[in-house]
């Protein structure tokens, strides 16, 4: 990345009559990348740490659970083989919903993605 020395704005990488250059799409200023690597590509790296509020899963205090539909399914916790479950859009709608569920016996919360 690199910005304009004239205008501040900031500039592209472009190859002009072979040789590749820097060009500020806004004055039109011109400078031929040096040896020293400024034409290489470069990769942006960001690692998101997500903190425990953000893993939490919000259930309100009021459903009827025993109206909630179950599902045979493992408990990770206790082992139990029965769990209410619901489904909820959490990601892009063209990816798959992420499935909620909550053991009968002892009350975990978890949830899987496909």
């Amino acid at each position: 990345m690199r910005f304009c020395p004239r205008c501040g704005s900031l500039m592209v990488l472009k190859t002009v009559n072979g040789k590749r250059m820097w060009v500020c799409p806004s004055c039109g200023y011109t400078e031929e990348v040096d040896s020293s690597g400024g034409g290489s590509s470069l990769v942006l790296k960001q690692k998101i740490e997500h903190s425990e509020k953000e893993r939490l899963v919000v259930i309100p205090k009021d459903i009827n659970w025993e109206a909630m539909p179950k599902t045979r399914v493992t408990c990770p916790r206790c082992g139990y083989h029965e769990a209410y479950y619901w489904v909820v859009q959490t990601r892009r709608a063209d990816e798959p919903p992420t499935r909620f569920f909550k053991c009968v016996r002892c009350g975990y919360v978890w949830r899987e993605y496909d």
